[in-house]
């Protein structure tokens, strides 16, 4: 049979119409000269948006973990992988000892602050006794801290599947700055209704929601938007529950 013309014998062979419309990912190591773009399917491109964004939103919950989690699954390229992008840097070592000395200072403040709220707990509420002090230096300081690490997060997640990581910085403060508002509501909502040791724990307990959302979101990511549902589902009950005691006061009056 004669090769196909424009096409080397060896490709004429094997394929008599010509090459085949399918692209591959990746070089074909047999034919040195032929290059063929690299496409990534897309449903592997949806899975490294829900990584982003379930540990950018994980982050707003609590924003010392995830980044410790996803640096170390990193470093054993587990489900995650920093190398060769922009973003290595969030599974160094040294990032991530930042990361840690942070969260021990941060929790030794958060308990100095619980003990003088003991002490004078209408101190720790607005005038109001409703709302959290959300204007609070500390609130403020691991809100800020939060927004720009599920920023990085969220980017790093794209910069490692080589696609555009300026998306992810957006998009990776949205989902921080949701999870911040509307796990912090719900801790100051919960935190006026008990006791004074057991509203110590809800930090743990933040924590702790705070990592389950983040390895969720490496070693499964699609199950990583029901946690993002959740926190949408936890702000608008807020804000319809505000709304609701704002109109039973006006009434009232």
């Amino acid at each position: 049979m004669p090769a196909a013309r424009g096409w080397p014998p060896a490709l004429a062979r094997a394929s008599p119409r010509g090459p085949s419309p399918l692209r591959v990912r990746g070089p074909l190591s047999s034919f040195g000269f032929l290059s063929v773009p690299t496409v990534r399917p897309r449903i592997s491109f949806f899975f490294d948006i829900a990584q982003g964004a379930g540990l950018a939103s994980a982050t707003g919950v609590r924003p010392f973990l995830p980044p410790l989690l996803a640096g170390a699954l990193a470093r054993g390229d587990l489900g995650i992988d920093f190398d060769g992008t922009g973003y290595a840097f969030l599974e160094s070592p040294a990032f991530l000892a930042a990361i840690l000395a942070l969260a021990v200072g941060a929790y030794a403040l958060e308990r100095a602050r619980g003990s003088a709220a003991d002490r004078g707990r209408l101190k720790s509420t607005g005038a109001s006794g409703g709302e959290p002090r959300l204007r609070d230096p500390l609130t403020l300081a691991l809100s800020a801290l939060a927004v720009a690490l599920g920023a990085l997060l969220f980017a790093g997640s794209l910069a490692a599947a080589d696609a555009e990581e300026w998306p992810g910085l957006l998009a990776g403060a949205a989902c921080a700055l949701l999870g911040v508002v509307a796990v912090g509501g719900l801790l100051g909502r919960v935190r006026r209704r008990l006791a004074a040791s057991a509203a110590g724990l809800l930090p743990v307990w933040a924590d702790a929601a705070a990592l389950g959302l983040a390895a969720v979101a490496v070693l499964f990511p699609p199950a990583a938007l029901l946690g993002i549902a959740a926190l949408v589902y936890l702000l608008v009950t807020a804000r319809r529950t505000g709304a609701q005691k704002y109109e039973g006061l006006r009434i009232l009056r």
